[in-house]
């Protein structure tokens, strides 16, 4: 469903004034629009997960999505077409006079089977305020195409952002990749040089990596006590087409641990503070350290998993994003001054 396409002429106060209630009206249903003769699960959207942490989580809200004059909002646009289907990016940039120069591509998380990009919305317009250019792609899921075409289709929405990179005020090589949850697994693998996508597009490795509470090593055992108890209903396995045990070689492959080395980008990790779902990050962080790429990471003391939906934890992790680039752009300013 496309939405408005972005005019950099036209004026930034209008272009938000006509988005709002479109942005209203995708956040009601999250899930994304039915698509006939695809399968979709819907099962993951931000109200019921607001509904079911209301009780645990006092203070918890649900953001307000408010961009300021200037911003740019672009919905829908087709990064890649799969036979018939289209597959669409939203952009989110922010007012000219603040543009850093840094692009964020994010996908997001949904356990591989459901979730939309609409629910980076919140994160995406905080992160545009703060000057960065923000990409969110759809990307086929389990029900409609198991791995690697997910993979597949993250790897080309980051060599579509390189490609049009000049069009936002951007460089190629100053786009960063980040996800949440699964999303996270995704954007780890990918950043680390763990996909394999069947685009022969060309890209450049991202600048840094930002995962939400994504696991790192599919293999850890943390990781596999969760997926081995939910059996053949496990997310992971569904997504994989077998467990572990089936096919064990795949499990590592599509580890980001199995391929962390000298040459990975600065690495960001956010935790819920639950163990499981960032499995595997010590090995992840003996790598880099070991290797002297910066890394930081940071734990809620808590918070639900999915902390990037809601206030107040929406909030602390814009801070912890921007400062985390901002260190990265800094050290790659300095290089090159070498």
């Amino acid at each position: 469903m496309a939405l408005s396409h972005q005019n950099p002429n036209e004026d930034g106060a209008r272009v938000i004034t006509k988005n709002l209630k479109m942005i209203a009206a995708l956040l009601l249903s999250v899930a994304g629009p039915a698509v006939a003769n695809r399968a979709i699960d819907d099962s993951y959207t931000v109200a019921r997960r607001f509904e079911g942490y209301r009780s645990q989580y006092p203070g918890i809200a649900l953001p307000v999505i408010a961009p300021q004059t200037g911003q740019t909002l672009a919905f829908d646009l087709v990064y890649k077409t799969v036979g018939d289907r289209d597959l669409h990016i939203d952009v989110f940039g922010p007012a000219r006079r603040r543009n850093i120069g840094q692009g964020l591509v994010l996908v997001h998380g949904g356990a591989w089977r459901s979730g939309s990009k609409a629910h980076f919305y919140a994160l995406a317009n905080l992160l545009a305020q703060r000057g960065f250019t923000i990409f969110l792609p759809e990307y086929r899921l389990t029900p409609e195409k198991p791995y690697p075409a997910g993979m597949d289709d993250i790897a080309d929405a980051m060599a579509w952002a390189q490609q049009h990179a000049p069009r936002y005020g951007l460089r190629a090589d100053r786009i960063a990749i980040g996800g949440a949850s699964s999303g996270g697994q995704m954007a780890s693998l990918l950043a680390y040089g763990g996909a394999s996508p069947a685009s022969s597009t060309a890209r450049l490795s991202p600048n840094a990596l930002i995962d939400l509470d994504g696991v790192l090593d599919a293999t850890n055992p943390l990781a596999l006590q969760y997926e081995n108890a939910a059996g053949p209903a496990s997310p992971l396995a569904q997504w994989l087409g077998g467990s572990f045990e089936q096919a064990p070689g795949l499990w590592r492959a599509a580890s980001a641990a199995s391929h962390v080395g000298a040459s990975s980008p600065p690495t960001l990790i956010i935790s819920s503070g639950a163990p499981r779902f960032t499995a595997g990050r010590e090995r992840v962080l003996s790598v880099l350290h070991r290797n002297g790429i910066r890394t930081s990471i940071y734990t809620y003391t808590k918070a639900p998993h999915d902390f990037w939906l809601f206030d107040p934890y929406l909030n602390q992790a814009v801070s912890l994003i921007t400062t985390f680039l901002r260190a990265v752009d800094a050290d790659q300013a300095h290089k090159a001054k070498l």
